[in-house]
């Protein structure tokens, strides 16, 4: 069972990136997926979250209207397409099953599956 996050790089500001979790061992289609991220010297903060069955998503206010999440059943593999980057964005990004199938409006999210995280590095 493992979770794996990938699709960081050193990026410019207003650049692009798309990063990438996908399953192996383990189906996806049970959860819905959050994207949290990390920068040096500050706590972890949630980014985006897609529930399991509608397809409903959710956005931090810093990230709303330049980060959409997406879900690909058949690669088992939930994406964050990053534009607009901004150096504020630079952090490592992790990925995580959440048992609460939905993003909002529900019990408060229980983490179970953790990936590696991936590093993003938005220069000025």
């Amino acid at each position: 069972v493992q979770l794996q996050a990938s699709g960081g790089g050193l990026v410019q500001s207003g650049g692009s990136l798309r990063l990438s979790c996908v399953a192996s061992g383990f189906t996806l289609d049970y959860y819905a997926i959050r994207w949290f991220r990390q920068a040096p010297g500050k706590e972890r903060e949630g980014v985006s979250c897609i529930s399991r069955n509608d397809g409903g998503t959710n956005y931090a206010d810093s990230v709303k209207g330049r980060f959409t999440i997406s879900r690909d059943k058949a690669k088992n593999t939930v994406y964050l397409q990053m534009n607009s980057l901004k150096p504020e964005d630079t952090a490592v990004y992790y990925c995580a099953t959440d048992r609460v199938t939905v993003c909002e409006g529900g019990p408060p999210p229980q983490i179970d599956n953790w990936g590696q995280g991936t590093l993003v590095t938005v220069s000025s």
